[in-house]
């Protein structure tokens, strides 16, 4: 089974052909995608995809970039969205110190709503880290001191020393197309190892197309070639590599039914 985990069909990128593109996943074999939010103010768009396609589900959550839009959002406001039918997740949240298109702070303090709603609820939480490697290693230690919670560590690209905390948490981790990436070294070393029993694979499309089509627009019909670069980096067989992937999934979001 193909699995996309992490695709952001509500973005503006697909708004001429939204249709065609999750017509063209089903046709390249792709049975389930997770639709993610990235600001509780366009949850809406979210939730609707997931409500008129059965083979699509979604999170809630505000990605790091907007958590300036509602610095004082609560756990409880995401508890009682994430109540929603086939609302699955926590997220994306997260710290992104790239850009900064938040602040630092803000950033931190939405996480840990997100986090505590995701204690609450139950739901697994979608990490988003970039460049704040310390600062995430500090609150995923304090907050699972608190109490324990799933989380999927989404399109890992960091450090293998947050990478090997995450893991002894009890993390996941999501594979996307960056692997593929010639320059990836450093990212396949992590890949290589992740706990084999928690790795997932996603697009995140519109973003970080696959080679060979890196620099397009990204869509959940090209989830197999990540699957297959990930199935190269571990020495895994696809048929295996499908199998752990799916089994993976499932014990992640395990609020979707198994087909």
């Amino acid at each position: 089974m193909l699995i996309d985990s992490h695709v952001n069909l509500h973005a503006p990128q697909f708004d001429e052909d939204r249709d065609a593109v999750i017509a063209r996943a089903r046709a390249a074999g792709v049975a389930l995608m997770v639709e993610m939010s990235d600001k509780v103010s366009t949850f809406e768009a979210t939730h609707a995809l997931a409500m008129v396609h059965d083979d699509i589900w979604c999170t809630v959550g505000t990605h790091p970039h907007e958590a300036k839009e509602n610095p004082s959002l609560a756990a409880d406001d995401l508890i009682q969205l994430a109540k929603r039918p086939k609302v699955v997740g926590i997220g994306e949240c997260g710290l992104d110190f790239h850009y900064d298109l938040s602040p630092r702070d803000v950033q931190a303090q939405v996480f840990r709503a997100h986090v505590a709603a995701a204690r609450e609820s139950g739901l697994p939480l979608v990490v988003h880290t970039r460049e704040a490697d310390d600062v995430m290693a500090d609150i995923l230690r304090e907050e699972h001191a608190k109490g324990p919670f799933k989380f999927l560590m989404h399109c890992y690209t960091s450090g293998p020393e947050l990478a090997e905390l995450a893991a002894e948490l009890g993390a996941w981790f999501s594979v996307s197309g960056i692997a593929t990436f010639k320059a990836a070294e450093d990212v396949r070393a992590v890949i290589r190892a992740m706990p084999e029993d928690r790795i997932i694979v996603e697009t995140d499309c519109p973003y970080l197309a696959p080679v060979p089509h890196r620099g397009r627009r990204n869509e959940p019909a090209y989830i197999g070639h990540v699957l297959d670069k990930l199935a190269e980096i571990r020495g895994w067989s696809r048929d295996v590599a499908e199998r752990r992937t799916t089994d993976a999934f499932f014990a992640l979001f395990d609020r979707i039914p198994r087909p």
